[in-house]
């Protein structure tokens, strides 16, 4: 029977994958993993130069971006309210959570809350890529 362990990767599209590598360092503190440049999609042949970028989003979660130079600019889903589609990240605490609230701020980004949300409080912004993260505290 099939039971998953846990999450391998989580991927989205980014603009450019240096910039998104050198922003998810600096303001999250991710490390880089590897990046993969194809020029066809593996599982189905197709033609279609990318850049893969991996990052080590802690605790054997990774995140990964395709910055894909060929296609129509990105967008995101307009049928869908802003706040709802993110990412939201664990951090180990409530003074985590405002320490980067305050470095992102002074690096020019626009953040909401902290919110409580009864179990745990979260930060939101957006990333370089317009891709909306949520950094969270249990309580």
């Amino acid at each position: 029977m099939l039971k998953i362990d846990r999450i391998h990767h989580v991927a989205y599209r980014c603009r450019d994958a240096k910039e998104t590598v050198l922003w998810y360092q600096k303001m999250l503190k991710m490390d880089f993993v590897l990046a993969i440049a194809e020029d066809q999609v593996p599982s189905t042949k197709e033609p279609d130069p990318y850049m893969h970028i991996f990052l080590d989003a802690g605790q054997g979660n990774v995140l990964a971006f395709f910055e894909l130079p060929t296609r129509p600019a990105m967008d995101r889903d307009r049928n869908t309210p802003v706040w709802v589609q993110r990412l939201a990240l664990e951090v180990d605490s409530v003074d985590t959570l405002l320490a980067t609230k305050a470095r992102l701020q002074t690096d020019g980004i626009d953040v909401v809350g902290p919110t409580n949300h009864t179990i745990f409080q979260s930060i939101y912004f957006f990333d370089p890529n317009g891709h909306r993260l949520e950094l969270a505290a249990n309580t």
